[in-house]
């Protein structure tokens, strides 16, 4: 026998199933991996098992054991120096990488880049997808996350290098619609973390900031005759758990490690916050504005794609910044924010805490998160772009000598109703200035981003094209839109010149209609009264006609009139409504907190009785404002207009009906 299988008499206890205390040494922990074994870790950015991915490096470098493994992990795990996957990032201990994300650890994206190691680039999604499936013996992880982009098999399949040349996703087909099928592989060991463990290895986990994939990776390893080992903070006696808190039931774990402090942060940049936690909320106001700059304008203007309870995935870099803007705005009560790391709710955090969040309403399994978003449940994703295409493709997933990954970028974008990719217009140095409401370019930047093909296809504008999503590519300068006809420049900022700042910067010409100006107000130091556009319904949306009863139904409710233009719209769609109908109609009118601004008073009731005379045979209004029927009612009085108005929607009708039957 090998030295390797020289085992310590607590893990030869472990291997026999024997029933005793779990905790154990780092050291004896470690020693349950063998050379050839598939490893997988669970973790998030800056949240790490790095208790464990410590001692294994420490064990590979002290005597070359283990060897040859295959690490498989779903989302980036780094800091993009030391910590993270990078400490496994040594010759001779990795074979093959199966990752979601790789630009957080530079030495494994070396490993991978110099075709030392085999190397798969799969969708984040995907990956906590197939621990369930692999939990379940599945032979595949089946899904449509993934087609027209690289990992598509007719575009590489994932593969990262020349020595990577097994197929691990297949081309499939169910009633006319085709699927990926990704190969599924058993667990040898997996690397976790919670907070607590009692000894029988039940785990809580009432102090991290994510859930993450625990129990089905878990599962996963079990199943496939693996071991789990788990790092903890601290131990608690047997039956000491409260067993509604446990989060991986001790059945499922093999071994117990008591983290050392500086290895058990929440995140690298956070030691702890019970904010994260989720213990308590943090005031809104703490959140600190961002300052005026390229960054501030591009979530700006994404921030105008917003709607009323939209749920939102916000993606890292330049996206995070949306919801900065949105905090500045006063609007987070109309909106939910997401992380697909699992927080719903919120404010995300950015940076090295990226997929924390703090006063989150709820915190779900990644796996769940990915359920909600590859099924349609995201209202809108604001992701970033690296690179932009002639065809509407995005790439941020590999560019030069950089090899980022796709981490939850396809799942994310393949499936949200609405996607917003936010990035600058170029890198590389690019310095701007906003003076009197322009934008001016100081410094262009050295690289081109919006180019002819992109290098790798991480969304594929083709593929959208083919369903119903509205998709926008907004930057500092410019905004773009995936139409049927193609890529079509919709939006100039204030100060740009069309052939200089924006045709010339980019390696191919967009469809050019009517661009017009980006909303001046992005363009100012001070906030842009988003919260009044969100709440504030369209007139389209406002009137509506039932034929079946002959009645017209005017919402004004929340309606606030500012402007004789505001007058001019709501008479312009009452006649395209009304008008070819060939008859009059019934109208109910609702004026729950309706505002008008009074030299604007006079002008609106001669809307009001122009529209009564050429479209209306009877009309009822409603309001439960007393001051509002009062003010209302002596205005209609003095043009000789019906001036009652109703205190409730029931009476208005009822009103209606009776005059009817008169």
């Amino acid at each position: 026998m090998g030295e390797k299988h020289i085992v310590s008499p607590v893990i030869a206890d472990i291997r026999a199933g024997m029933k005793r205390g779990k905790v154990v040494s780092l050291d004896d922990a470690i020693r349950v991996i063998r050379d050839g074994d598939t490893l997988a870790i669970d973790g998030f950015v800056g949240y790490s098992p790095e208790e464990l991915l410590a001692g294994l490096e420490h064990r590979f470098v002290s005597t070359g054991e283990p060897k040859d493994l295959t690490l498989i992990f779903a989302a980036g795990i780094g800091d993009s120096r030391e910590k993270g996957m990078t400490r496994l990032a040594h010759d001779g201990l990795l074979k093959r990488v199966i990752a979601g994300h790789l630009g957080l650890a530079p030495g494994l994206q070396k490993l991978a880049l110099a075709g030392k190691i085999e190397c798969y680039n799969f969708p984040q999604g995907v990956i906590t997808h197939m621990y369930r499936d692999i939990a379940k013996h599945n032979p595949r992880t089946i899904s449509t996350v993934g087609l027209g982009t690289y990992v598509d098999p007719r575009l590489g399949g994932g593969k990262v290098n020349a020595a990577t040349t097994k197929d691990m996703v297949e081309l499939i087909t169910f009633d006319g619609k085709e699927y990926l099928a990704y190969k599924t592989m058993p667990i040898h060991v997996a690397f976790l973390r919670g907070t607590t463990a009692d000894m029988d290895g039940n785990i809580t986990m009432e102090k991290e900031p994510l859930v993450l994939e625990v129990l089905p990776l878990a599962m996963a390893a079990k199943n496939s005759g693996g071991f789990v080992i788990v790092q903890v903070e601290r131990i608690a006696d047997r039956h000491a758990l409260n067993p509604r808190q446990v989060k991986i039931p001790g059945i499922l774990v093999d071994c117990v490690v008591v983290a050392r402090p500086e290895n058990h942060w929440q995140t690298f940049g956070t030691a702890y916050s019970p904010a994260f936690s989720g213990e308590f909320k943090i005031p809104s106001a703490s959140v600190e504005p961002l300052p005026m700059n390229e960054r501030k304008i591009i979530a700006r203007r994404a921030a105008f794609e917003l709607s009323p309870n939209m749920v939102v995935n916000l993606g890292i870099g330049v996206p995070e910044g949306l919801a900065g803007v949105a905090n500045e705005e006063g609007i987070f009560n109309y909106l939910t924010l997401t992380a697909e790391a699992g927080t719903i709710g919120g404010i995300p955090a950015g940076g090295i805490d990226f997929g924390m969040a703090t006063n989150m309403d709820c915190l779900i399994s990644m796996h769940q998160q990915f359920d909600f978003y590859d099924g349609g449940g995201l209202d809108l994703a604001c992701l970033g772009m690296a690179q932009m295409d002639a065809q509407g493709n995005v790439n941020v997933s590999r560019f030069g000598t950089k090899l980022a990954g796709c981490g939850g970028f396809i799942d994310i974008s393949q499936n949200a109703k609405k996607i917003v990719f936010a990035g600058t217009f170029t890198s590389g140095g690019l310095q701007i200035a906003v003076q009197d409401g322009k934008l001016r370019i100081i410094k262009e930047g050295a690289a081109k981003k919006i180019i002819r093909d992109v290098e790798q296809i991480t969304f594929s504008g083709k593929t959208a094209g083919r369903g119903s999503q509205q998709i926008y590519y907004i930057t500092e300068r410019c905004v773009f839109q995936l139409t049927p006809e193609g890529v079509e420049l919709i939006e100039i900022a204030p100060g740009m010149d069309l052939e200089k700042d924006i045709l010339a910067q980019m390696d191919f010409r967009p469809i050019i209609k009517n661009p017009r100006l980006m909303d001046e107000r992005i363009f100012k130091p001070v906030p842009m009264g988003l919260k009044d556009d969100l709440l504030s319904i369209p007139i389209d949306e406002r009137l509506s006609y039932d034929s079946a009863t002959n009645i017209f139904y005017v919402n004004f409710e929340g309606l606030a009139i500012k402007t004789k233009n505001d007058i001019d719209a709501i008479r312009e769609r009452v006649s395209q409504i009304c008008a070819p109908l060939g008859r009059r109609v019934k109208t109910i009118v609702n004026y729950d907190n309706f505002s008008i601004l009074p030299e604007l008073e006079d002008e609106y009731i001669r809307m009001v009785q122009f529209v009564v005379s050429e479209y209306y045979s009877d009309v009822t209004r409603y309001t439960t404002s007393a001051f509002l029927r009062m003010k209302l009612g002596d205005g209609l009085k003095k043009r000789n207009l019906a001036p009652h108005i109703f205190q409730s929607k029931e009476e208005a009708r009822l009103a209606l009906e009776d005059r009817g039957k008169s």
